[in-house]
């Protein structure tokens, strides 16, 4: 099965086209504030300079939050896009599940993600990645209480979020979350939408 996978989560872009245990082609790039205009000529780009098109692809999966607001629609618009046109199935997997399958911790992982005014985005896996505190939004201080119920725990981040002795940087395995994914259930594309765990501001302002 050859698969396309897509986050756009964050400042950077993460893609890839997988085949097994192969990557045919993959892209991890810090764009910015100019991901909404680079990631779709990106994965042009990925498929040109390896001699495909999106009607090569078998499956999508792409990250639906939770992160950057405006990232993750980008990334769904471009996935949801390709897999009507084409009739690809698709799924969707949260990037705090990217996170966590990427690491080698033979620990408990906590992906999180600073969602600004001391709030975060967190999960919680074991080391087997079996969901212990399921993708949330909340203080740190909550998080922090979660937390201490473990005896031994990494954080996975690649945003400035202090106070902890182990913590690693993010650096997705593509692959690896590929395989662990591409099985998932697929969705109607016109069904897949952003996942944010919280209000827009725009939301917050209203309420």
């Amino acid at each position: 099965m050859r698969v396309l996978y897509i986050d756009t989560s964050s400042s950077y872009l993460y893609t890839a086209i997988v085949e097994g245990d192969k990557c045919i082609a993959e892209v991890k790039k810090d764009f910015g504030h100019t991901l909404s205009e680079k990631a779709l000529p990106e994965i042009v780009s990925m498929f040109e300079n390896n001699g495909l098109t999106a009607k090569d692809i078998d499956k999508i999966i792409v990250v639906d939050g939770p992160g950057s607001f405006t990232g993750i629609r980008i990334g769904i618009t471009i996935a949801k896009v390709y897999a009507w046109s084409l009739k690809t199935p698709i799924t969707t997997i949260t990037s705090l599940e990217a996170m966590a399958v990427s690491s080698n911790a033979n620990t408990y992982k906590v992906p999180m993600l600073d969602a600004r005014r001391k709030y975060v985005f967190g999960a919680i896996y074991d080391k087997d990645n079996k969901v212990v505190l399921k993708p949330s939004y909340l203080t740190l201080d909550d998080m922090n209480k979660e937390l201490e119920k473990l005896d031994d725990y990494v954080v996975i981040t690649n945003d400035k979020i202090t106070g902890y002795e182990k913590q690693e940087n993010y650096d997705p395995d593509l692959v690896r979350v590929v395989n662990t994914f591409q099985d998932k259930k697929d969705i109607n594309p016109h069904a897949i939408n952003p996942d944010y765990l919280k209000l827009t501001e725009a939301e917050e302002s209203k309420q």
